[in-house]
């Protein structure tokens, strides 16, 4: 009796902590079935992929966020800083267009600028913070003002755009599909699928988690702690590269309000998706599922007008505050 007695509490927790992992899954199921009783235009695939290929960019910033979060760091600056490498990028092409024959050349070497400019963004908020000492709150909320200046001041206060026969090359990029599903959900699920890789079943993932756990531990096991750290940052710019050269085509030019509040829903992606705000635990298919969520409420939104479509950064903002405050209460 003793024993079914403890065996019981345990088998309750266990069966809890699986339907607290399934909780943004089974909160997608319930708003995909809503959004579909509400309007039959939401359960079409033109619609399907409209709302994958939007989520494609916070997405794949939510990926690299993911790490920084699990290690217990924060990084507010990632609209800000795609904004930057989006208009840095355009004004490079424009300014190597007319010396290139070749203007298939000339985009991918654009591309290639923005891995290059979002990992050494990354790198100096990982320098910052660990050899710095400074919080990432704080570094990361420095940058955010700093990269927007200087898009704001690079664009004279308006947009930077980029040429017309470069745009033309450029845009496949963005409108282009493989087996009928845009390229920028391809990249997204490869990406993806890489971050999952490399959280759960490797060195570099373990460490991540231990970090986040406990960073006093982590470097009495020999842990390069800062290393670890910067490397998050590294990836996270990376990521956020990776966003921009997929976005650049979508419109053509970069002005002030390019990645506006692409933070809020980044970060509001992972801890949706059960990442544990204090760090040392997370899931990269969580986050691939809080993203998409938030993409369907915006999505069930603008189809079905119940509010205003200005207020959904404050239903992100309302989701962020209600999972944070259910985290609490499971701690």
């Amino acid at each position: 009796m003793q024993q079914e007695a403890i065996k019981s509490p345990r088998s309750a927790a266990h069966w809890m902590g699986r339907l607290h992992g399934m909780g943004p899954v089974i909160g997608l199921v319930l708003l995909l079935i809503a959004g579909t009783l509400l309007n039959s235009n939401f359960a079409t695939l033109d619609n399907a992929m409209n709302v994958l290929t939007r989520t494609a960019f916070i997405g794949i910033i939510a990926v690299g966020m993911c790490f920084v979060i699990v290690s217990g760091g924060i990084d507010l600056s990632v609209g800000s800083m795609a904004a930057l490498i989006a208009g840095s990028v355009i004004m490079f092409m424009n300014m190597l267009g007319p010396m290139m024959g070749s203007q298939v050349m000339v985009v991918v070497l654009g591309m290639g600028l923005a891995l290059v400019l979002g990992a050494a963004f990354g790198l100096a908020h990982g320098l910052l913070i660990t050899k710095g000492r400074i919080e990432p709150f704080i570094v990361t909320l420095g940058t955010l003002g700093i990269f927007r200046a200087y898009l704001t001041y690079f664009a004279n206060g308006g947009a930077i755009t980029l040429d017309n026969d470069l745009s033309d090359v450029y845009s496949p990029v963005y409108y282009a599909s493989l087996a009928g599903i845009p390229i920028p959900v391809w990249v997204f699920l490869v990406v993806a699928l890489l971050g999952g890789v490399i959280l759960n079943r490797t060195a570099f993932g373990r460490y991540v988690q231990a970090i986040g756990s406990n960073e006093q531990v982590a470097r009495y096991a020999a842990v390069d702690v800062d290393r670890i750290k910067i490397l998050t940052y590294v990836l996270l710019g990376v990521c956020v590269g990776i966003a921009t050269l997929l976005y650049v085509p979508r419109l053509g030019s970069a002005s002030p309000t390019t990645g506006l509040l692409w933070e809020l829903e980044a970060i509001a992606a992972v801890i949706v998706g059960g990442t544990a705000l204090k760090g040392g635990a997370g899931s990269i298919t969580g986050t691939v599922v809080g993203a998409i969520l938030l993409s369907v409420i915006s999505n069930i939104l603008n189809l079905t007008s119940i509010i205003s479509v200005y207020l959904n950064a404050a239903v992100q903002g309302f989701v962020i505050i209600g999972v944070a405050f259910m985290q609490r209460s499971k701690r």
